[in-house]
């Protein structure tokens, strides 16, 4: 196996964690709002404390990767989410459980850029889109299979074992790290604090403009697909049929993730970003169309995921290999607040407006928004980038 494979399958290891951690929570609430006597209120901050902790620390990334060398940070951030994960599990209240998971997230948002940026860095610019789809792969299958699996944990032994589970994989992903990644050169000047630094990188217009997709993209598939479950229920959807449409949407994202990876290099991103909001759009508006909905679910995964998966390689397609850190760390915060924003955003239009016609008719003009930014990108650029005459080989 080469270095950057090994690199790369310690990323996605820990991106695995990451994404277990932030939807296999939610299946336990019950359970833990009985045994803890937890509000629904306070159950909502069991997983807002793993994505504000997460979020916090990511500008810190950087610096402290300098500090203690990337190898040596990924380890420290695998043991802190290790450690964390036991604690959540032994909690005996709601508030230390919540102060918990705030540490868990604290471990998982110094291993997901740090990691992000060391695979992207070994791969090629043309080669991007192979990894991009992996990364996806992960993305995609992760929150499709943890709340099942959560699920049968809570129901045939406890909702503490949900978190207990994530030692195994830690612990795979924290020896892997030890033995794969090459030691880090001590650095020769004590690196100093510099968290503006990161912001700067949204002078690349690749990075600002597949930032600007994920926001209206994936953040609003995220919102409506909360408002989707309201609708859904008035129309007398019951839960298992509710979940079961994230099938045509699970079939069809897997179908757009490959085609990124086919047609990234030979098209190009903009009109897969294109395309892509058209079909996300077209099926959020075919959601006002009860005998349409897993024709709608199904745009919607086909779109979204073409656009997401073509961002994911679009954000660092220019950087150079010393800003990665950077750019790594900024993506990220950008991911975490499409998260939030997404799902804050069309509840709000939703309570302000009573009425899931005009809501879902505004999700789709907003995934449409980065539109005029997709129209202005360089294809020459591009083109260079990824065809250039001559390469550096990488081991």
């Amino acid at each position: 196996m080469t270095y950057r494979s090994k690199i790369a399958w310690i990323f996605l290891l820990g991106f695995a964690l990451d994404l277990v951690n932030m939807f296999v929570a939610t299946v336990a609430y019950p359970d833990i709002g009985h045994e803890l006597q937890a509000s629904v209120t306070q159950l909502a901050w069991v997983s807002n404390a793993y994505l504000l902790g997460l979020t916090l620390i990511i500008p810190l990334s950087v610096w402290l990767a300098a500090l203690m060398g990337e190898r040596g940070l990924i380890v420290v951030s695998l043991l802190i989410f290790a450690g964390a994960s036991v604690l959540v599990g032994q909690a005996d209240s709601i508030e230390t459980l919540i102060g918990w998971r705030a540490l868990q997230g604290l471990g998982g948002g110094l291993l997901i850029p740090v990691g992000q940026a060391m695979a992207y860095r070994h791969y090629r610019a043309a080669e991007r889109s192979q990894l991009t789809a992996r990364v996806m792969s992960v993305a995609l299958l992760v929150p499709a299979l943890s709340p099942a699996l959560g699920g049968l944990i809570v129901d045939n032994v406890s909702w503490r074992w949900i978190f207990y589970a994530n030692l195994p994989l830690a612990l795979i992903t924290l020896l892997l790290a030890r033995l794969w990644i090459k030691p880090d050169v001590p650095a020769s000047v004590r690196p100093t604090l510099e968290v503006g630094s990161i912001f700067k990188q949204i002078a690349s217009p690749m990075l600002r403009t597949a930032m600007l997709v994920y926001l209206c993209i994936p953040g609003v598939f995220i919102g409506t697909s909360l408002i989707a479950i309201l609708y859904l229920r008035g129309l007398g959807y019951d839960a298992t049929h509710t979940g079961a449409l994230m099938l045509p949407w699970a079939l069809a994202s897997a179908l757009a993730i490959w085609l990124s990876k086919k047609l990234f290099n030979r098209c190009g991103p903009k009109p897969l970003l294109l395309v892509g909001m058209l079909l996300q759009c077209a099926g959020i508006l075919l959601l006002n169309e009860p005998g349409l909905i897993v024709l709608a679910y199904a745009l919607m995964g086909l779109g979204g995921s073409l656009c997401s998966s073509t961002a994911q390689t679009l954000a660092f397609l220019d950087i150079p290999a010393e800003r990665m850190g950077h750019a790594s760390a900024l993506w990220n915060i950008n991911r975490q607040i499409s998260f939030c924003l997404g799902a804050a955003a069309l509840s709000a239009l939703l309570s302000a407006l009573d009425s899931f016609a005009i809501t879902f008719t505004m999700a789709a003009a907003l995934t449409l928004l980065p539109l005029f930014a997709v129209l202005r990108l360089d294809a020459s650029t591009v083109r260079t980038l990824l065809h250039p005459a001559s390469e550096p080989r990488h081991d």
